[in-house]
């Protein structure tokens, strides 16, 4: 009974194509809708918590005052910057550190057979290789002597590359000269690049060691951040407090909440933010799905419309099959499974629709393509939902028709 009650409804549905195909485009809209939006946000958050995490491993980042952390050189209102004694300190001092790497950062201009480039020049020792998830194409890392003299000798980043060496047939950068306001360095390194992240190009980079950028580029002794990466397994909030309380030492700020001074550095965690960006963009993918989700009601209001017509339409065909013997269970079956096709058929049809677009738009927009088989059942299943919620009104009212009166119906 169920097939050819399932065939009947079937064949009404093809007999008004045209009809069918209008009923579910708000389903269609709805359902595609919906995808696209969780799919594209799913993908957004992927790729934010890739550029996060491109920073560096459990990265904690020191700078001075007030400021956004990892910024340039000098500071502002007269906050004292970190010194290299402060990462020597913390390397030694607090458990669970991996590596601790002092950086000094300044914008200049870098010159190259005949080309110049406007980059940001750092200064580091190694361990700002791994704090920051960085590997060397070509090329080495500074040597030990290279770094205590202050070595002329510089690793550049990818877009310096290409933007200095690049036009040159035949010439990678590797051994050539670079000049960076008033001395000339060689090109010791290359690294590997990393594309756009959450501060710009990352690979719009060349590194000094150190005390080369603090006796030839800045002329001062002192460094705008401290680069921290925690050991894995370690605890996040211990080792932060312990860091918070070797800075008040070291800065003289006095016991913390006994009279002394409030903090005049930040402590800036990359894993605390990537959580926090990963729960912001989920909430707001959970509220563009759920205001594309109000087209899937439009769409089931449109269904029970529809099905409400066909029902006055088919008066009389329902008062015959009443007449002759039909069940009401048969009659309101017919008709609920004519609405769950059409809505489910508008689920797949939006489904199909949804992978097209979210693919194209993740390409456009440059992030990953997230693909979701939890969301595209639970839309697909929801479109047919709708088809039993909204069609079972008009399923009723076919059903429960005086065959008498039906037939009479002109």
């Amino acid at each position: 009974m169920l097939l050819s009650v399932f065939l009947l409804a079937l064949r009404s549905v093809l007999r008004n194509l045209l009809r069918s195909g209008l009923t579910i485009l708000g389903i269609v809209i709805g359902v595609s809708a919906v995808i696209t939006m969780v799919t594209l946000g799913q993908g957004a958050t992927q790729a934010i918590a890739t550029q996060i995490t491109s920073l560096g491993a459990n990265l904690l980042i020191l700078s001075p005052g007030q400021r956004s952390p990892g910024g340039g050189g000098g500071g502002g209102g007269g906050v004292p910057q970190f010194t290299e004694e402060d990462a020597q300190a913390i390397q030694s001092q607090i458990g669970g550190v991996a590596a601790v790497a002092p950086l000094g950062r300044l914008s200049v201009t870098v010159v190259a057979k005949g080309r110049n480039w406007a980059t940001t020049v750092s200064g580091s020792s190694n361990a700002w290789f791994s704090t920051g998830n960085w590997q060397l194409s070509s090329g080495r890392v500074f040597e030990d002597d290279e770094q205590r003299a202050g070595a002329a000798v510089c690793v550049i980043g990818e877009s310096v590359r290409r933007e200095l060496y690049g036009g040159t047939p035949g010439l990678t950068g590797l051994g050539e000269a670079l000049r960076i306001k008033q001395f000339s360095c060689t090109v010791v390194g290359i690294l590997v690049a990393k594309g756009q992240g959450g501060m710009g190009d990352q690979d719009d980079t060349v590194l000094l060691p150190l005390h080369t950028l603090q006796r030839r580029v800045t002329g001062s002794s002192k460094v705008s951040a401290l680069l921290v990466s925690m050991e894995d397994g370690s605890d996040a909030t211990r080792l932060k407090a312990g860091l918070r309380q070797l800075m008040r030492e070291r800065r003289r700020l006095g016991e913390s909440g006994a009279g002394g001074l409030d903090d005049n550095f930040n402590i800036f965690d990359t894993q605390q933010l990537a959580q926090t960006l990963a729960s912001t963009m989920g909430v707001l993918t959970e509220l563009l799905g759920a205001v594309a989700a109000v087209s899937l009601l439009v769409g089931g209001i449109g269904i029970m419309n529809i099905m409400l017509v066909s029902v006055t339409e088919r008066t009389r065909e329902i008062g015959l099959r009443l007449a002759v013997g039909a069940l009401e269970q048969e009659v309101l079956l017919q008709f609920l499974i004519e609405s769950v096709v059409l809505s489910a058929l508008g689920g797949l049809v939006g489904l199909l629709l949804a992978v097209a677009a979210s693919w194209g738009l993740s390409r456009l927009m440059g992030v990953p393509y997230a693909f979701n088989p939890g969301i595209n059942l639970l839309a697909l299943l929801f479109s047919a939902l709708i088809g039993v919620v909204f069609g079972y009104f008009p399923a009723r009212r076919a059903a429960r028709m005086d065959p008498i009166e039906a037939l009479r119906h002109e």
